[in-house]
């Protein structure tokens, strides 16, 4: 749903972002795996040595339970990027998501995958574009990722003419749909709100710390849902907020997170630090104090069947 602020936030501009503060994917009308094994071994599937982990910094990796990465690419990104939207709609127009837009394609097209971005795209244009998307021939590919960029609401995301469920465009790639990613990680990033609380934070008595072919055996049945992970840009019910100037919280933690990690880290390990930066480095700043001091915690479902890194041998 979309803009709080109302008729401020509708009438900012790129360049005054900055007195205005922060807003929210509402509609108007709304806006009143480290793993701790302790003194134990554990076996190497691959080389049948035992590998102690009783640090607890060390992160076992066994190749048996990681995504099969050596495909000829790494997969396509596909970014939905909602801005203005029809009168009728009553949703305000999303200022400073061209710059998410814009950091997201570049974050994800050095990490390997072939970006297109898709601007101002009605319902039937959305699924029309993943409907084609999952209709391609994947079998080169290591996965697939997806980033939708809009207003929303529990369960549903708005092309520039109304709502649909967001369910519509990712079933598209269900196993049972799409047979070229059966096995293979499909990556969902959502910027939208889920609703119309706030979440107004809470004080803590803890200070920060200073530690910061398929890969299916085609002889064995999967469920369809499975190796899917959906990245919300906030937990079920609540606003999701967007700084005109420097875009949405999530998208610019998501973008750091994956600059700094994305080579490196588990996807679930660059998440839960995508989690932090939120929850840690940002607060609402607004002209109208009911808007001001609230806070956002990201929110990631997992159906992922494997480890998932992104580098490639």
């Amino acid at each position: 749903m979309e803009d709080t602020d109302k008729a401020s936030v509708t009438a900012a501009t790129e360049e005054d972002v900055h007195a205005i503060g922060d807003t929210v994917d509402a509609m108007p009308d709304r806006a009143g795996r480290i793993s701790f094994f302790g003194k134990k071994k554990t076996k190497d599937h691959e080389q049948g040595r035992e590998v102690d982990v009783s640090d607890p910094c060390i992160r076992v990796v066994t190749p048996m339970f990681l995504y099969n990465m050596n495909f000829k690419k790494l997969g396509k990104c596909m970014i939905i990027n909602n801005k203005n939207f029809d009168a009728k709609t009553g949703m305000n127009v999303r200022n400073g998501t061209d710059t998410d837009a814009g950091n997201l394609q570049k974050c994800f097209h050095s990490l390997g995958f072939n970006v297109s971005v898709y601007n101002d795209q009605t319902c039937r244009q959305m699924e029309n574009i993943l409907k084609r998307a999952a209709q391609e021939n994947h079998s080169d590919h290591a996965c697939f990722a997806c980033i939708l960029l809009s207003h929303g609401d529990e369960g549903l995301i708005y092309g520039t003419d109304g709502p649909m469920p967001i369910k519509t465009l990712t079933s598209l790639f269900r196993g049972d749909m799409c047979k070229s990613l059966v096995g293979k990680p499909k990556l969902f990033f959502i910027q939208a709100c889920r609703g119309s609380k706030f979440d107004e934070g809470i004080q803590t008595d803890s200070g920060p710390t200073n530690n910061e072919e398929t890969d299916a055996n085609p002889q064995h049945k999967i469920p369809v849902e499975a190796d899917f992970l959906y990245a919300y840009s906030t937990v079920p019910g609540y606003y999701s907020w967007r700084n005109p100037g420097r875009g949405s919280w999530f998208v610019q933690a998501l973008v750091n997170a994956l600059n700094e990690y994305g080579k490196e880290f588990e996807i679930m390990q660059i998440l839960t630090r995508v989690n932090y930066m939120v929850a840690m480095d940002f607060e609402s700043q607004s002209l109208d104090p009911q808007f001001s001091e609230k806070k956002q915690i990201p929110c990631v479902v997992s159906m992922l069947t494997k480890e998932l890194y992104f580098k490639q041998k």
